[in-house]
């Protein structure tokens, strides 16, 4: 035999290799059952060609056995994987057989051989992830659950087969116990449904039969008993309710009426006519179906009186002061100083992550301070200050000093109703209101509304902000940060950039705060060159950047894919030049994302005008409990439906009802679950969750189990690779069940003999943390070692030459190419 790999001058004959005489003299010695193939003689010469020495010219059988193993295990891994596909085992992972590959020490090795190796892997597998098989079932269903995979019941009965084993096999009755639940869990999860959809069904047609009942304006004068001119100016001065209205394809209203409501008007008419609104008599019908229409509902909402819900706020005499200013003007400096110089303050935040940031601010002036966040609290006894996310603002207890950042929050679709409950009943005699100056409309509308005076602050940058053109993936240097706007385009830059042995740290929004602020940590260390990041660092994070570079002008807002505008490339172009760390901050955009222009265009651009200045309103617990009652219905989602047609009109002068379509999507898969009273209900519905992570019907299950007094038990981590070997896909998975237990946890707050186990639950974050944060840190800490390897050997890295432009020469140009 040759070397083909060695030179050949046809003329002299060339000896066999090293390699080459060991393996013929091992197979001739103790090889010949082995069956080696023609294919597989050239990796295992490379094998037996690593085992030999200077000193050492033949191999043993072990080791030509273990040899051959490594060449098999490839071809053993894809034969386990394609059983496990062709027998609907999708809980097999590559990870698995990989595993179950490496661990084969027989090259002759049959089919069941590999299955009972692959078996005692995953029996591994389930014994980490929980310490019950009923646990491991769950968590694993929920796992397929968020990629919106579900098992049949013969899966099922072989996940539970395989589990059980790991727990001591079908003796101890673990096989039958878990099939019995999963099949009593389709059966309620199907009665649930069912429930629902008739529950949904029946009170939409309470609200068609009242529809049904609605008269149109040709008839109001009869049974107002006034003129067709009274009857115009009376609705036009919002006297008479409007009880539904029709937007037609021309764009012409029709307005429909109450005849129950209208009644009611009757005895107001001759006030009316004087101008006044007084009734003159007793006539005023009151019974339970006059109180049934969607005027009187409103009236119990009052959410067109939204500041009066807050009482103890409009008993104290508020002043607030507006600091407004772009990113990096210092607007939080002041409000801190006087919230730390104040007997009693509150700092509310839009996120944990900040949240938490306050309260250490508070702590470094020496004033104790307490947190409270929808999944977390720390509390101090003495502590007469408190740090919050503004979801959780307390509107009770009196204080001294407040502070309400991102106030430009006033505009999200999603959250903004949170920010005009957190202004209208923060309960603080001096109220700082921190924001871009595009909230200032927005906040003096408010303030109007509350009738509380307004001091106005307006920043300016600390550092200069300017666009500074174009720049190519190899440009990027040292303090970057590329920005991207969903997670797969984060993923995909870093991978490439990785490529060029940079060094990365990542943000985007599945990450948890804790890991956010790791990755932020680095890269402010100097152990990553290059940040990428989605627009999750626009709100929070100090973060030493220099140059802020756009991968794309274009993202997608959940319900559309649009340009940027200015607000956001001045929130997240304004995190480059951080005061104190660089004389300016540079906006670029990645070659080929778009116009350097349209960067210059929106950083000088004016604030956009507000168009829309009533505010964000949503109903809260109390509101939601007192429509209830006056529609005389124990329906979240018939109660939800009534508010959102009847409660605040299209056309109120001063508020807008926020979107309330998750809230009701929630409320309508709860109609299946019997035992939850409506207050229950109504905190299940404002749950965080993640609707694409099957997040609605696994709340409905924890509901469910809560309202027969069942426990339900913190979700698990799973078993985790080592992070060096970690994929996107395991990443992902672990993302996702963080998230899992974030709701949890949300929900152990609220409802904690339901929710037990809390400090499991933090322990399970606390591991996913740390496992998501060394996967990124590990990751690119590997390839730093793979470039100064490849330095000590080539010279300096990509991007990283005295030239920090265009490569030069041809060979540059080709890798400039193939970076963009």
């Amino acid at each position: 035999m040759t070397d083909s790999s060695q030179p050949h001058d046809p003329s002299s004959f060339t000896p066999a290799s090293p390699a080459e005489r060991a393996l013929e003299q091992a197979e001739s010695a103790f090889g010949a059952h082995l069956a080696i193939t023609p294919r597989e003689r050239a990796s295992l010469l490379r094998q037996v060609a690593r085992r030999l020495g200077a000193d050492k010219t033949e191999i043993n059988e072990a080791e030509l056995l273990h040899a051959l193993c490594q060449v098999r295990r490839r071809s053993w891994a894809s034969g386990m994987m394609n059983r496990a596909h062709r027998n609907g085992d999708v809980w097999v992972r590559k990870a698995d057989v990989l595993l179950a590959a490496e661990r084969i020490s027989d090259p002759l090795i049959d089919e069941n051989g590999q299955n009972a190796v692959l078996e005692s892997v995953l029996e591994e597998r389930w014994r980490d992830m929980a310490d019950t098989p009923l646990r491991v079932l769950d968590d694993m269903r929920a796992d397929f659950a968020d990629v919106g995979t579900f098992l049949s019941g013969t899966q099922i009965e072989r996940l539970s087969h395989s589990i059980a084993r790991a727990f001591g096999g079908v003796d101890l009755g673990f096989e039958d116990e878990m099939i019995l639940e999963e099949e009593r869990r389709a059966r309620e999860q199907q009665d649930i449904r069912a429930k629902a959809e008739a529950r949904r069904a029946r009170e939409l047609q309470k609200i068609r039969d009242w529809e049904a009942t609605l008269v149109g304006f040709e008839k109001v004068p009869a049974l107002l008993h006034c003129s067709r001119r009274e009857a115009l100016r009376w609705i036009a001065e919002n006297r008479i309710p409007v009880a539904k209205r029709d937007m037609q394809p021309d764009g012409l209203e029709i307005f429909h009426f109450d005849p129950a409501e209208l009644k009611k008007c009757r005895p107001l008419l001759n006030s009316w006519r004087r101008g006044t609104g007084q009734k003159e008599s007793d006539g005023y019908d009151d019974s339970p179906q006059a109180r049934k229409g969607n005027a009187a509902i409103a009236r119990v909402a009052a959410l067109d009186r939204f500041a009066a819900h807050f009482r103890t706020a409009r008993a104290l005499k508020r002043r607030i002061t507006l600091v407004t200013g772009p990113t990096n003007s210092g607007k939080s400096h002041t409000a801190l100083e006087a919230l730390a110089q104040a007997e009693s303050g509150l700092a509310l935040a839009p996120l944990r992550l900040l949240a938490h940031e306050f309260r250490e601010a508070m702590l470094s002036r020496g004033v104790p301070a307490s947190l409270t966040t929808g999944e977390e609290r720390i509390i101090d006894p003495t502590a007469r200050h408190l740090a919050a996310t503004v979801e959780m603002c307390p509107f009770s207890n009196p204080v001294d000093v407040a502070i309400i950042d991102e106030a430009q929050m006033l505009s999200d679709p999603d959250r903004g109703a949170a920010w005009t409950a957190a202004i209208m009943g923060v309960p603080a005699r001096h109220v700082f209101i921190l924001g871009a100056a595009d909230c200032i409309p927005l906040v003096k509308r408010i303030a109007e509304l509350c009738n509380d005076p307004v001091d106005e602050i307006h920043l300016e940058r600390k550092s200069p902000l300017r666009p500074a053109g174009t720049l190519a993936l190899t440009d990027l240097r040292a303090g970057d940060a590329l920005i991207a706007f969903s997670r797969r385009d984060v993923l995909d830059l870093r991978a490439e950039l990785m490529a060029h042995n940079r060094r990365v740290a990542v943000i985007y929004g599945a990450l948890s705060p804790e890991v956010r602020r790791a990755e932020a940590a680095r890269f402010n260390r100097g152990e990553a060159d290059i940040l990428i990041a989605t627009d999750a660092i626009g709100m929070g994070l100090n973060l030493s950047i220099r140059r802020v570079v756009f991968s794309t002008l274009r993202k997608y807002d959940g319900r559309q894919t649009r340009n940027l505008v200015s607000q956001e490339v001045k929130q997240i172009g304004g995190r480059a030049g951080r005061f104190g760390k660089h004389e300016e901050g540079l906006v670029c955009v990645l070659e080929g994302a778009g116009r350097p222009s349209f960067i210059r265009q929106m950083l000088d651009a004016p604030p956009e005008p507000t168009l829309e200045l009533r505010p964000l309103v949503q109903p809260d617990a109390d509101i939601v409990q007192a429509v209830a009652q006056e529609m005389g219905s124990d329906s979240l989602y018939g109660v939800l439906t009534r508010i959102k047609r009847a409660v605040l009109r299209p056309d109120d002068p001063n508020y807008r009802l926020a979107d309330m379509e998750q809230a009701l999507e929630i409320a309508a898969a709860l109609e299946g679950v019997d035992g939850l009273d409506l207050s229950t209900r109504w905190t299940y519905a404002m749950c965080p969750i993640n609707t694409r992570d099957n997040g609605i019907p696994r709340l409905v299950e924890w509901a469910a189990l809560h309202a027969r007094g069942q426990r339900i038990f913190p979700p698990g981590t799973g078993r985790l690779p080592a992070a060096a070997t970690a994929g996107r896909e395991e990443l992902e998975r672990a993302e996702k069940r963080h998230r899992r237990l974030v709701t949890w946890r949300w929900l152990a707050m609220r409802f904690p003999e339901n929710y037990p186990e809390l400090i499991v639950a933090e322990r399970n974050a606390a591991i996913l943390d740390e496992w998501i944060e060394q996967v990124l840190r590990t990751q690119s800490r590997m390839r730093e070692s793979s470039r100064r390897h490849q330095g000590r050997r080539t010279g300096p890295p990509p991007g990283r030459q005295e030239n920090h432009g265009r490569p030069k020469g041809a060979r540059g140009k080709k890798n400039y190419k193939k970076a963009k």
